[in-house]
């Protein structure tokens, strides 16, 4: 028994709560709802299953869990005003903490008919945070993972957000160190079994640069270009990884049968 199993159980609950929160709320994610109807629904279910949603009150955040739309790139606050509609894109990002330990999930959800060009960027969204997960073992270090983000994304014509990035996870909500998602090959930190982060790209159809809003928290792409994002949480072990926040379910991607 690795000194590190504990550890890994604990993050494997909050983890799977965060993913069935997720898994739950896709039936709910449709035209008509509002954003602050999927808040609700999400704080209800960890609530009813033990847990409580990491956003609520952090750094004075009012909800439990962020909404981000079309051109929001993360951070989008729930709110009864904003009612989803045909053509739109929303990335649901989920943090459950059950027994002190943390596990961080977001999906991307497309509603109704969505644009060519937008189920492009959402496809390499997910496979770009697929990619990185694949090669997670021992010895590779951080800049493996920004590489492997950066340069499927970028191939494809969009563009890999700086301000924001992955981090640390486990007994605290974000901690060191940060996961970047571009990079060079065989720079950073070298991985080592035991370590727990999420790695959640996002990724922008247009330029990569970002602006916050005046609420302190929405950040948007600054040419109003379209963004995507998916997150998992994921530990390395002696010869690979564990992604603790998989859906019960088998959603991966939109769309979601």
């Amino acid at each position: 028994m690795n000194d590190y199993s504990e550890k890994f159980e604990k993050m494997k609950i909050a983890g799977r709560l965060a993913a069935q929160t997720l898994d739950m709320l896709t039936d709910n994610i449709k035209e008509g709802i509002s954003t602050a109807t999927i808040d609700k629904l999400g704080y209800e279910f960890i609530r009813d299953n033990g847990g409580y949603s990491a956003p609520l009150y952090y750094r004075g955040f009012k909800k439990s869990l962020c909404t981000s739309l079309n051109h929001v790139v993360c951070h989008g606050i729930p709110s009864e005003e904003r009612i989803l509609e045909d053509g739109d894109a929303v990335n649901v990002d989920v943090t459950a903490v059950i027994n002190d330990h943390y596990g961080d999930t977001s999906r991307m959800f497309c509603i109704g008919t969505t644009s060519v060009k937008l189920n492009n960027l959402v496809n390499a969204t997910y496979e770009s945070m697929i990619k990185a997960i694949k090669i997670l073992r021992p010895g590779k270090k951080l800049g493996d993972i920004g590489y492997e983000i950066q340069s499927y994304v970028e191939e494809r014509g969009f563009s890999v957000v700086r301000d924001f990035c992955g981090h640390g996870i486990g007994n605290v909500f974000h901690e060191s160190p940060n996961i970047l998602h571009y990079g060079k090959k065989n720079t950073g930190i070298e991985l080592k079994p035991g370590m727990t982060f999420t790695i959640e790209p996002m990724i922008n159809a247009g330029k990569f640069d970002v602006k916050v809003l005046n609420d302190g928290w929405t950040a948007v792409t600054k040419d109003k270009s379209l963004s995507a994002q998916f997150e998992h949480t994921v530990g390395i072990t002696e010869n690979g990884y564990e992604i603790f926040t998989e859906s019960d379910k088998g959603f991966t991607k939109p769309p979601y049968i």
